[in-house]
């Protein structure tokens, strides 16, 4: 009887494995990679004892204890105490993310589609998409915390050995396994995909903010979040191995709970009780760009105060900065002094060009909201009133606009009102504002190259996701790395002026906009041609 629940599970993990066939390998190659770039890039850039322990002096900051986990191995801070410091947690966050848009796609989407419903018309059990969806995940994780760990291995850095890097790739595997449970679970409470990615990214942003307040001040709550159960392995210093068994112990419990739950309930029902809607519509439903953001209202916001956060989590630690540096030989060379600027000034360019970039992800997310809602069949509903298509790509676009300017100002006054009470002589908000607002070019390229996707290339929209993390390592990394010019001109990013340390261009902000527009408007002209994804 048993069996029938789990029948043609097999064949079924098969089929997952091929739909995922380009997503999973991305994932598990760009975590491995960004991961072995910064291990070798610590070995250039801390080649000393003495760079080390100077920078491992920084993390004392509560700001940086907040951020990055309160560190294990500061007093001998060796290259492996060094990377499962600084690049630990963010990089299980990233996995936690992989995760939850993983299961949520074959679990809760293919729900609200009506594939599982297609599915189960099938000689398959009740079970089998689910038992698929985790077996797939189970393994991805698996192999990329192998991958991981032999990766850092090979590299042959002092003090990064067998044991602890089979580690660090272990933290990472349970992590991301843990989160898969965790959606899977959330899959069975939720009527809505997005409500399951929205009950599964808060319990990780919870994570991380309890494990942040936890590590600053009271080190019971940092063992209440599964992030700081992963930190607690102390990877690369002490090495413990309990803190993964424990994380993959709850993991069990919540993929035995999400069985049990799906098990018992009905298809495209959830266990959460659904919230009423409206008896009228609101204001916002009356035209397409109200429309356009109302069904983006939760997700802008959420993004909107992280962007804020974020700010204030910079800012925090800009008090400090001038004398952390002077004691780095490796900082100053990276942020090679201008007369007239100080250190923290300079640092500051650094800084908008990562809020910059991150901000410019939500940006990207409005504008394919278009293109998910012609996928589901919903496009044609709206195109069938007095709504033509330019009017309706462009109510999205200025949606897109406008989220560029608020989550840069939102992180920029961030930065401002968290740096003015810890440093002596303040930078003004006009040169915060000035900083971030000048990167709204290089954002508007990529918003008008993503309407030139979705309206020629609808099939290919991914394509930006691959150029923004491309952008992101050859600006970021790449003055790091010492990259070759060229490879950072290939992004608009990289012909950005950094204020104040650099003249404002007209020139190139003026070319940057032209191509924006272009860009769009050939996407426009493509949008009004091209039929309808069904």
């Amino acid at each position: 009887m048993l069996d029938q629940y789990f029948k043609k599970t097999a064949s079924f993990t098969r089929f997952v494995l091929r739909r995922d066939r380009i997503r999973i390998p991305v994932w598990i190659i760009s975590i491995i990679a960004i991961t072995v770039v910064v291990a070798v890039a610590f070995t250039g850039l801390y080649a000393s004892d003495a760079e080390r322990q100077a920078i491992a002096d920084t993390m004392h900051n509560p700001a940086m204890i907040a951020m990055v986990g309160q560190g294990y191995g500061l007093a001998n801070y060796t290259f492996g105490a060094m990377m499962a410091h600084q690049m630990l947690l963010f990089t299980a966050m990233a996995v936690g993310i992989m995760s939850i848009l993983l299961v949520t796609r074959h679990t809760r989407q293919d729900e609200e589609d009506g594939r599982i419903e297609l599915i189960r018309s099938l000689p398959t059990g009740r079970l089998t998409s689910l038992t698929a969806t985790i077996l797939v995940l189970v393994g991805t994780n698996i192999v990329l915390a192998l991958l991981t760990g032999f990766s850092l291995y090979a590299l042959g850095i002092e003090s990064m050995d067998l044991h602890g890097s089979l580690l660090y790739g272990a933290a990472l595997g349970a992590t991301g396994i843990f989160f898969a449970g965790l959606t899977a679970l959330f899959a069975q409470l939720s009527e809505s995909s997005r409500g399951t990615i929205g009950l599964a990214m808060g319990v990780l942003i919870f994570a991380y903010i309890l494990r942040a307040v936890g590590d600053v001040s009271n080190e019971a709550l940092s063992w209440a979040s599964p992030l700081g159960w992963i930190l607690g392995a102390e990877v690369y210093v002490n090495n413990y191995w309990w803190p993964i068994f424990l994380t993959l112990g709850v993991s069990a419990v919540l993929i035995g709970l999400a069985f049990y739950l799906n098990s018992i309930r009905d298809l495209t029902a959830g266990f959460l009780p659904t919230r009423k809607g409206r008896t009228h519509a609101s204001a916002l439903l009356l035209s397409p760009m109200g429309l356009a953001f109302r069904i983006q209202k939760t997700a802008l916001i959420s993004w909107a105060i992280g962007m804020f956060v974020l700010g204030v989590s910079y800012g925090s630690v800009f008090g400090d900065l001038d004398a952390f540096f002077a004691d780095i030989e490796m900082m100053e060379q990276m942020l090679s002094p201008v007369e007239g600027f100080s250190l923290t000034e300079q640092f500051m360019t650094l800084i908008m060009v990562i809020i910059s970039l991150l901000a410019t992800a939500p940006v990207l997310m409005t504008i394919l909201k278009l293109k998910g809602e012609e996928k589901k069949n919903r496009t044609e509903h709206v195109l069938a009133r007095a709504v033509s298509r330019t009017k309706l790509m462009g109510s999205y676009l200025v949606v897109g606009l406008v989220t560029a300017v608020v989550m840069q100002f939102l992180a920029a006054f961030g930065l401002w009102s968290a740096s003015v009470p810890v440093m002596d002589d303040p930078i003004p908000l006009s040169t915060f504002l000035g900083a971030a607002m000048v990167y709204l070019p290089a954002i508007w390229v990529l918003i008008g190259l993503v309407v030139l996707l979705v309206g020629l290339l609808p099939r290919f929209t991914s394509f930006i996701w691959l150029y923004l993390g491309y952008s992101f390592f050859v600006v970021y990394l790449g003055g790091l790395l010492q990259f070759p010019e060229w490879l950072a001109n290939l992004t608009p990013f990289g012909h950005i002026p950094q204020i104040p340390v650099e003249e404002l261009s007209y020139g190139a902000i003026l070319i940057l906009t032209g191509l924006a527009m272009v860009l769009a408007v050939m996407g426009f002209v493509g949008y009004r041609k091209r039929d309808l994804e069904g």
